[in-house]
Order: structure tokens, then sequence, then C-alpha cells
């Protein structure tokens, strides 16, 4: 018999004769305690919760039914049953946000002139913001605030597909900032981690999903921000993977270690020290001439390290161990692969240029600092799917999803390259000469072996965002 068809009334007098039944006469104990464990459970527990609740998921749904939807899946996972359906509801979570962002084509977003460069594209997004007044900052947050809207109002206003996508985010933003306040974001993160080595790092259609790992990183910097580069560092350098595999996670490290204002520089340094180190052990072991189909790995380590220096160049070369290191990045860029002539010409334009500030070289005249016209070779190393142009943390262009990701996000007009002679800037001076002269050489590469060396040897630098920033200069960390 089972309890769970009965109603609540009939329920509690067949408990109250089981009971009964078992005080009367001992021979009757086992029976009653067999029936009893037999309905500890619902018949349609968890075991059959989860796929049901996973399949069901309203992708076609009108925006209210699919908020509603994921609130519940949400309640769920961190209910009673949370242990039980928890990785489940999180992963199906993120694939109903995925399914969502691919049906956003690139059509969809405002696009500028083709022929610019990639950095000159987003500062020409905030070049009408006014300069920074000493005496009152809110001049400029309104005015960035009103640049921000007209974009978003040029590229995705009125798509419906991406105003539930962004609602869903911010959705799933509040449940992260519940869990971290719970102290279970840790746990749900790892889920996440697993959901997005499935899901997410191969979706190279995806635009704005991945801000969901972007955020929970920014909320514990410590774990969840270390951990997450690790991984991608991991995949990338393990060959176990596919290519395409590990061509996105170099693109996604990069970004990531670009945009992540949350990340301290050795952090950064120490990732950057692994895909040099790679790139080195790569061309002293792969012969042959250029070519983007063969070496399409390399090239896009190298563009991933560009990226980033394009990015972090001052405070990379502020790390005394590490300074020495970028030296070795020299005979890389002039290996007869010649990166510098495969990888995206605006990258290559702008690194060269903080390069030669820099003095980065030591033979700066072998380096051609002019690359402008993308060639059949840039095209071709990405393959189908264009991974050299993938820059999966570019600024997130939903609206609502933004006022929770710009806090914690470098923009390109914040960053203050070694060619600007205006020393203005505010200095980190947290950042102490022992710290920086640690070795990361010495760091295991096990992700949470390596995250807890960051931590516990003190190279996780207290990051804040400062009270004011002047839009065309940036942080010292930067």
């Amino acid at each position: 018999m089972n309890m769970w068809n009965c109603g609540p009334d009939v329920m509690d007098a067949l408990l109250e004769l089981i009971i009964s039944l078992a005080a009367s006469n001992g021979k009757h104990v086992n029976s009653c305690l067999e029936m009893l464990v037999r309905n500890f459970t619902p018949p349609y527990s968890f075991i059959v919760l989860s796929p049901i609740v996973s399949q069901r998921r309203p992708i076609y749904a009108e925006e209210p039914l699919a908020v509603i939807y994921v609130e519940n899946m949400l309640k769920l996972e961190s209910g009673a049953i949370g242990e039980f359906v928890r990785s489940t509801m999180l992963m199906g979570l993120m694939d109903m946000l995925i399914e969502f962002d691919v049906e956003i084509g690139w059509d969809d977003i405002f696009q500028d002139d083709s022929s610019k460069g990639i950095f000159q594209m987003e500062l020409e997004n905030v070049e009408e913001i006014a300069d920074y007044d000493e005496e009152d900052g809110t001049e400029v947050l309104s005015i960035l605030n009103t640049k921000l809207a007209d974009i978003y109002r040029k590229s995705l206003g009125g798509n419906s597909i991406a105003e539930k996508l962004d609602s869903l985010m911010v959705l799933t933003f509040e449940h992260l900032e519940s869990c971290k306040d719970s102290g279970r974001l840790v746990e749900v993160f790892e889920h996440l981690l697993v959901s997005f080595r499935i899901t997410v790092l191969t979706a190279y259609k995806s635009k704005f999903a991945q801000f969901v790992m972007f955020y929970a990183c920014a909320l514990d910097p410590k774990n969840c921000g270390v951990r997450f580069a690790m991984l991608l560092s991991d995949i990338f350098v393990c060959k176990e993977y596919p290519l395409p595999f590990r061509m996105s996670a170099v693109a996604y490290l990069a970004s990531y270690l670009s945009r992540a204002n949350f990340l301290s520089a050795p952090l950064v340094a120490g990732m950057l020290k692994r895909l040099v180190d790679w790139s080195l052990e790569y061309c002293k072991t792969k012969g042959g001439e250029m070519s983007p189909t063969s070496h399409g790995l390399f090239y896009s380590a190298c563009q991933g390290i560009m990226y980033v220096l394009c990015f972090r160049m001052k405070s990379m070369m502020d790390i005394a161990w590490f300074k020495s290191h970028l030296l070795l990045i020299e005979p890389i860029f002039n290996h007869k692969l010649s990166p510098l002539k495969i990888c995206l010409p605006s990258i290559i334009d702008e690194f060269c240029r903080q390069a030669e500030a820099a003095c980065l070289f030591t033979s700066s005249e072998e380096f051609v600092f002019n690359y402008l016209l993308e060639s059949e070779h840039s095209r071709a190393f990405g393959g189908m799917e264009r991974l050299d142009i993938f820059f999966p943390f570019d600024p997130c262009l939903v609206k609502k999803s933004d006022r929770y990701i710009r806090p914690h996000f470098v923009y390109w007009s914040m960053v203050r390259p070694p060619y600007d002679d205006d020393d203005e800037g505010i200095i980190d001076e947290d950042v102490t000469e022992q710290e920086l002269d640690l070795d990361v050489s010495k760091m295991s590469m096990a992700p949470w072996n390596s995250m807890a060396y960051w931590i516990q040897d003190g190279l996780e630098e207290p990051r804040g965002i400062p009270a004011r920033i002047r839009p065309s200069t940036s942080p010292e960390s930067l």
C-alpha cells in the first residue's frame, strides 16, 4: 500500500494504525517498520523529478513564464533536496541560457566598421564621455550610463530573446549572491564548472551566458576566480582535449585575464608564464613552416599572450621576476612559424606599439610594428568558427546583466598603455617587493593545489574598485 496516494487525513489515520498495530503485538513490528520505510519518499522522488524538470524547460515560453520556471529550478537547487538535484538543476539552467544565447545572431548586435581594430571600436563607444571632475564624479557616471543605454538600444533593443536571456541571467546572478551569503558558492561553482566544460566552452556562438561564470568569480576571486583560471589553463595544455576545446580555452583565458579587474597581478603573471612556457616548448619541438591550420593552437596561444599584455603590460612590467621572463617571448615571435603574420592584425599592432614603448624586445628593428590588414592566414587559423576573433568576455551588451558585470570589468578606455606619456594614475601601494619577487615556478598546476598556493602564500592582493576612475585612464593594476 502506498501511503502517498492517500489524502492527509487518511494518511494520518493510517500512520496511527501502523503505530498501534506494532505496539499491540511484537510479531507485527517488522512488517510495520518495512511499510514505513517503503513510504519514506513519495513515489515520484528526486530521481524522477530531475529529468522531468530539465526536459520541460520552457524554451519557447514568454519571459514571465520562463522566469517563474527558473525561479523554481533554483528553489529546488537550494532547498531540502538540493543535494540530490543540484547538478541537474544548474546544468539545466546553463543549457537553457545557452539555448537562448545562440538564438541571438550576430546580425542582431550593432556592428561597427569591420575595418577598424577591436580596440578602436570599443574605445569609440565611450569617446563622448566627459572628463572626470575631481569635485563631482556623478556627471561622468551619468554620461556613461546614457551612452551605454544608447549602445544597448542600437544593438539588442526590442529583441525578445535577448531580453528573456537578460532577465534569466539577472536571476542567476542574484542566486549566486545568495549562495555566497549562505557559504555555498564554492560548492555551486564546482557544478557550474562542469556545465561550462561540457556546454559553454564549445558553444562558439555564445555571447552572454558565459558571464555567469565571470560574475561567480567576481563574487569570490580567491576561490572561484583562481579556480576558473586554472581550469582554463589546464584544458589548454592537456593533450587529451580536442583541438577546438583547447583553442577555445585559451581564448577564454586571455579574455578573462584581460577583463577581470578582481584578479591579482601575480595571478595574471602566473597564467601568462604558463602560456609563454608552453609556446617556447612548442617552438623547440615543432618544425615546419608557417601554417595556420597545422599550428592553430600555437597561434591561439600567441594571440592570447599579446591580448592580455595589451591590457596588462604596465602591471606585468612592474613584477620583477616576470619582467625578465617577458624577454623570453621575443624568440617566440621571431620563430619561423611567424605568429606576427598570422594573428589578428589589430592585436598585433597594439601589442607591438606597447612592446616597443616598454623596450620589451632587445632587437625591435626586426619587428614590423604595423599590421593593418587582415590576411588570409589570419582568417585561416581560427577555422570555421573564427576562433581567431573569439573574445568571450568582450563588453556585455545585455542591459540588466551589465549592471552586475560593470563594477568588475576592465574596459579598453581604462587601460594606460606604456606609450601614454601622461603618468597620472591610481597607484596601488599594497603590492610589496616581497610579493613581486615570489617565483610562481613553484606553483603546482593541479587546480585546487595551485589555488591554495596563491592564497596561503599571500599572493592574492586585495583589489577594490576605486571610488573615482577617469574614463580615459586606468588603475595602476592595469
